[in-house]
């Protein structure tokens, strides 16, 4: 990594030229603190994305959020971009109704770019709460797909953030083997970088396979915790670490699951081979964190259960 790293937040106002067989959308959302709790206060939106209205279902202090993108899925030329702003004081809690996916990528370059991207960004003003629990993504065999998170946050607010992705469908005899996909997750506090992860998989570098990579696993996942005015000191830091892991010894899950705190950023990360047992140990682990850095029990979205 290099010492100086330029970075462009989204204007989802900037007009892009469309490329042949290109299909681009926008989405930003604002969401403020008012006399009567969390609101969507701003929207703007083109192309297939949309969300419904807030639900309250642990009161007007939280709102849930549900992100629709009714195609279901991205196809080559897709360009996805989404903004959220949460203002000082807000609380929101974002995910989707399903599972996302980057379909298997166009062979035919005549007809247009086999390149899939999804390009997504949080912005957190003072004594912002946002948690970020996207569903799994899956990445079909042969798809050509990018997927990027940029978080944006200051000393003073406290973002909890998943994502889970599922490479090709094993259980029905569809592996992930001649697809590239690339994911770049970077975490910004009061505008320097404390996270940075990148990967890139392809056919060419045998990342799927090699003992330093996947190792032959198809779901990988990262859960980021980061709140530095409830975790002052390290003392406190090693503490919850120890509670976490305590809670992945319980569910017998030590050899999926590695905890690791960089600075006061609690990084939790998953290699398996099943989305829905990442999916359970990040919630239990959720449970845990909730109430100490939220001062709030987890209550799981509805659309979850669904």
């Amino acid at each position: 990594m290099t010492n100086t790293i330029l970075t462009t937040k989204i204007n989802p106002e900037t007009r892009i030229k469309p490329l042949k067989n290109h299909w681009l959308a926008n989405l930003s959302l604002e969401f403020s603190d008012t006399p009567v709790g969390t609101q969507l206060t701003r929207t703007q939106r083109k192309g297939p994305l949309s969300v419904q209205k807030a639900f309250y279902p642990e009161g007007k202090d939280c709102a849930h959020i549900y992100l629709l993108h009714p195609p279901a899925g991205i196809v080559s030329g897709d360009e996805l971009r989404i903004s959220v702003m949460v203002k000082k004081n807000a609380h929101l809690l974002f995910t989707t109704p399903g599972a996302g996916r980057f379909y298997r990528a166009r062979q035919d370059l005549s007809i247009g770019d086999s390149k899939q991207t999804q390009i997504t960004q949080f912005d957190l003003a003072a004594q912002a709460t946002c948690e970020n629990f996207p569903q799994e993504t899956i990445v079909y065999e042969g798809a050509d797909g990018f997927n990027s998170v940029d978080i944006h946050l200051t000393s003073s607010t406290v973002y909890l953030g998943w994502d889970i992705t599922c490479l090709g469908l094993p259980d029905s005899a569809q592996p992930f083997s001649q697809g590239k996909y690339s994911q770049l997750n970077r975490l910004f506090c009061d505008n320097k970088l404390i996270y940075h992860d990148r990967i890139a998989l392809s056919p060419e570098n045998q990342l799927l396979n090699s003992p330093a990579g996947l190792a032959g696993n198809t779901v990988f996942a990262t859960f980021l915790a980061y709140a530095p005015a409830q975790l002052t000191d390290i003392a406190m830091r090693k503490k919850l670490v120890e509670q976490l892991r305590e809670q992945i010894s319980q569910a017998e899950a030590s050899d999926k699951i590695s905890i690791t705190e960089i600075n006061g950023l609690l990084v939790i990360r998953y290699l398996g081979q099943h989305a829905q047992q990442c999916k359970r140990l990040f919630i239990r682990l959720w449970q845990l964190l909730r109430p100490q850095l939220i001062n709030k029990t987890a209550i799981q979205p509805r659309i979850w259960h669904t």
